[in-house]
Order: structure tokens, then C-alpha cells, then sequence
């Protein structure tokens, strides 16, 4: 949890910066193109052209905090571009200050509050083309302003439907990661309770041997309550990872014993009657595991093995488990071709999940030779 709230401030962080930068590149950026055409047009008092644009890019600046009030100022001061000299309203530059105005006007509001800003900006271009511009207009002159001014506010509010639109699907995926992850947890849950369960169920039994020898055969006796001892310690170390998990609130407990490394063979067995062509090299003997790990071992490589039924793209598998002292070693790969892969990468949540529970580790991806790669690390030593 730490991990995944601190990449989350991060984002969050490098995306205020992201949106800052751009609250004040996109108006800079327009003045320099701005005074750049003043100054090669040879207008005469360029300089006034260049203050009053400077004075609407520093509004655009406020565009996200004020979305309407904001673009709404920095158009109508351009228009008073005639008014400080008869050349200055022949300059192209202000347009691109409008667009990125009524573009303002239609992406930062979820309301349609941007229209009232696009009305008064049509109001006041109509007064200035009636009282200003003593020139003759007609309707193409309305069509021209409406060129300029609607598409960059339609723009905008596409942007606005797709932006929620996104968000709304990032909102779902992770409902959808938290109930994978819980179900998850709660079949762990119900599977390590049967664990714990067959081991005080040994114990219970083991104490009863040792009641009959204490007397008759002591040593047999101190053999069976070293052997409580131990068993005991086991189920004691998985009752505190089954702490960690979600209890399951139905109390299904699942009736057939719970499946381990000795059931592997049979695993191959089903994924190749489905399809799957696996090449599995598996140890003889297989290792002695704790019941906990034992468990998880053998779901990990359920798991791979349905991920290359699924997604593989030549229905053929390879699968490696290798032991030593300090811990067993699942290696499962299929070919790829790029499109498959890990899917919804719920499976993979799971395994997470699993060998997070044990204190291992898990790497997953596509090899230079590729393939796709899963590779899980148990500790046998308890964490």
C-alpha cells in the first residue's frame, strides 16, 4: 500500500508540474510568435500591439483557475487592437490567442458556462465591427468569426467527454484489479484454513500417541511431542499470514484437500488434455515443502499454465522447478507474439499475491527471445 500511494504522488506530482508548465508555455509561446509578426510586418507602433498581447497571454495563464472569465478578458482585449492603430488589426497572431481561448471556454467546464464567454466575445466583436470598422461587412464576415471562434470551443469540449471518459475507465479497471485481488485473498484464505486445520488436526493426534507411550515407551512419547512442538510452530507461522488476509464472509471452506507440488504431474496431465503441449522438468524427488508453500507453489504454476493456454501463441509451454536449501524456483514460459501476453493480468495478481503471502518474489515479462516469461523465487527458510 505504501508502495502503490507513493507512485500515485508522484504521478500526481509530475502531473501538476506537467500542467503548470503548460499554463505558462502555451501564452509565452504565443507571445513570441506575436511580437515575432509584429516586428517583421513593419506596422507602425508595434510596440503597443505587442504590450496588449502580452497583457492577454498573461490572462490565458489563469485559464484553468478562471475558464471562463479569464479567455473571455484575453479576446476582448484583442479587439482593441484597431483602436491603437489603424495597422494592428491586420496582424494573424491573434487568432491563434482566440483559438486556444474558446478552446479554454469549452475544456474547462463540465457546464456549459463556456457559451456565456463565447456569447459576450460574438458581442463584442459585432461592436467593434459596427462602430469601429468603418468598412462594409456581410454575412461571410459572420461566417468568418464564426470559423475562427466555434471549432476550437467544439474542440474543447470533445477533449472534456474524452478526458471523463478515461477517467471513468481508469475508475473501473482498478474496481475491477481490488475485486481480483480480494477474491484472490479470500480463496488463499479458505485454502490456508484447511491447511491450519489438518495441522492441529496432526497435533491433536500426535498428543494422543504421546499420552499412550509416556508411560510405556518414553522416548516414542518425546518424539511425538517434538513433533507437536514443530507442527504446532508451522500452523502458528500460518495463522499470522492468514491474519493478513481478507476473511471469507460466507465461510465456504473448500471440501477436497488442498492441492501441492505432489499433484503436479497430474496438473501437466490436464493442460496437455486441453491443448497445451508442455515440456515440464520437474525434480525427482520433489521437495518437501511446508504446507503454506507447498500450496502456493503448486497455484503459481496453475496459474502460469493457464496464462500460456490462454495467451501463448502456439499452445506449447515450457515449465523448470528447481530447489536448493534456501529456496524453490518456478520458471514458465510461452512464445508471444507481441498482441499476447498476460491479458487482464488478473492471474497475475494473484500469484502476486501468493508469493507476497510467503515473502518471495516474482519476475514477468517478454525475454529478448520472445517468450514470456514468468519467474517465481519461494524462500523455504520462514520469513
Amino acid at each position: 500500500m505504501g508502495t502503490a500511494l507513493a507512485d500515485r504522488l508522484r504521478t500526481g506530482t509530475a502531473r501538476l508540474r506537467g500542467s503548470r508548465a503548460m499554463d505558462v508555455g502555451v501564452p509565452a509561446l504565443l507571445v513570441l510568435v506575436g511580437a515575432a509578426e509584429l516586428a517583421a510586418s513593419g506596422v507602425a507602433h508595434p510596440g503597443r500591439g505587442i504590450a496588449l498581447e502580452a497583457v492577454s497571454a498573461a490572462l490565458l495563464v489563469l485559464r484553468r483557475r478562471l475558464p471562463v472569465v479569464a479567455p473571455t478578458a484575453a479576446m476582448c482585449l484583442l479587439f482593441l487592437m484597431p483602436l491603437l492603430g489603424p495597422q494592428l488589426d491586420q496582424t494573424a497572431a491573434p487568432i491563434l490567442f482566440m483559438a486556444v481561448a474558446c478552446y479554454t471556454l469549452g475544456r474547462w467546464r463540465a457546464d456549459l458556462a463556456g457559451l456565456v464567454g463565447l456569447a459576450v466575445t460574438l458581442a463584442v466583436f459585432w461592436a467593434v465591427y459596427h462602430f469601429v470598422d468603418q468598412r462594409q461587412h456581410n454575412v461571410t464576415d459572420a461566417l468568418f468569426i464564426l470559423t475562427l471562434l466555434v471549432p476550437p470551443y467544439v474542440a474543447g469540449r470533445l477533449v472534456l467527454r474524452l478526458d471523463a471518459a478515461r477517467i471513468l475507465a481508469l475508475r473501473h479497471q482498478e474496481l475491477v484489479r481490488a475485486e481480483a485481488v480480494r477474491a484472490e485473498r479470500d480463496r488463499i484464505a479458505r485454502e490456508m484454513h484447511d491447511v491450519i486445520a489438518h495441522s492441529i488436526s496432526a497435533m491433536v493426534v500426535q498428543t494422543a500417541a504421546a499420552q499412550d507411550l509416556v508411560r510405556t515407551d518414553p522416548d516414542r512419547a518425546e518424539q511425538a511431542l517434538a513433533d507437536v512442538a514443530a507442527t504446532g510452530r508451522q500452523a502458528l507461522s500460518e495463522t499470522g499470514r492468514l491474519l493478513h488476509l481478507i476473511r471469507d464472509d460466507a465461510d465456504e471452506m473448500a471440501l477436497a484437500p488442498a492441492p501441492g507440488l505432489a499433484q503436479l504431474a497430474d496438473l501437466v496431465a490436464d493442460f496437455r488434455s486441453r491443448g497445451l503441449d508442455i515440456d515440464a522438468r520437474l525434480p525427482e524427488p520433489l521437495p518437501a515443502l511446508p504446507a503454506a508453500l507447498d500450496l502456493s507453489a503448486y497455484r503459481i504454476v496453475q496459474e502460469a499454465l493457464t496464462n500460456a493456454l490462454k495467451h501463448g501463441a502456439d499452445r506449447t509451454a515450457a515449465l523448470v522447478l528447481s530447489s536448493d536449501p534456501q529456496a524453490l524456483r518456478i520458471d514458465a514460459s510461452n512464445p508471444t507474439d507481441g498482441s499476447s501476453g498476460d491479458g487482464s493480468r488478473l492471474g497475475l495478481l494473484g500469484m502476486l499475491e501468493r508469493v507476497a503471502l510467503v515473502g518471495g518474489t516474482l519476475d514477468h515479462g517478454p525475454d529478448p527471445s520472445g517468450r514470456y516469461v514468468v519467474s517465481a523465487t519461494l524462500p523455504l527458510a520462514s520469513p
